[in-house]
């Protein structure tokens, strides 16, 4: 399942819809990652870092918390070396990474803010609180999901009932894929003529509610 459809799956379930920064990018486009959070946050050296892979279990997600900080780069190649040879599935970075040319070599899936040359400067604040990403708050065992859209982020507890949604989200509309590559037009499949009359009778009428209405699975 793609971001997308683990996103619309918040969305009918009625959960946040938890999104990592727009900014956050794939180290290795069309290599998408899934797993429980490990989450660690940057205090000036990798302890924090290799505390929580410590404490993984193979497949588990490492997410970094580095304060979205654009002047530095929270780990590298040794790092996430550490993070590959633990059985991890990949590497969240709110913050920036070095090494690039190295990570790219280990292969194991990384997101993040981009890359810088420089390793952890000096910090004038000790910073000491739960671990985020962007807005988001990440607790142990949350559910991650990345991309090359993107990163999403589901509560442990909401996580079986998102997944099921997504699952029914992204079957409908790959058969509705295949009907328009078949010959038969999205706006046929939903109906949209009905939808249109139905809107200049009452223009209330919005097309979330026609499409729960047609059955339509498309998240608008």
């Amino acid at each position: 399942m793609t971001t997308a459809h683990v996103a619309d799956g918040c969305l009918r379930v009625g959960v946040p819809v938890r999104c990592g920064p727009a900014g956050l990018v794939p180290l290795l486009p069309g290599r998408p990652f899934a797993g429980a959070a490990a989450p660690a946050l940057h205090l000036g050296s990798v302890d924090r870092l290799l505390e929580a892979i410590d404490g993984a279990r193979p497949g588990d997600v490492l997410v970094v918390d580095d304060d979205g900080r654009l002047d530095e780069a929270c780990l590298g190649d040794l790092l996430v070396l550490e993070a590959a040879q633990a059985g991890l599935a990949g590497v969240v970075v709110w913050g920036l990474h070095r090494d690039t040319a190295d990570l790219h070599a280990i292969g194991l899936p990384l997101s993040s803010l981009g890359s810088i040359p420089t390793g952890p400067l000096p910090r004038h604040v000790h910073r000491d609180r739960t671990v985020h990403l962007g807005e988001w708050p990440v607790e142990t065992g949350d559910l991650v999901v990345a991309d090359d859209d993107g990163v999403v982020l589901v509560e442990a507890a909401a996580a079986e009932a998102v997944l099921a949604a997504a699952r029914a989200i992204r079957d409908a509309e790959r058969a509705q894929a295949d009907r328009i590559r078949a010959g038969t037009g999205l706006r046929e499949q939903l109906r949209f003529a009905d939808y249109l009359a139905r809107r200049a009778e009452d223009p209330t009428w919005t097309f979330r509610q026609h499409l729960r209405s047609v059955g339509g699975e498309i998240e608008v």
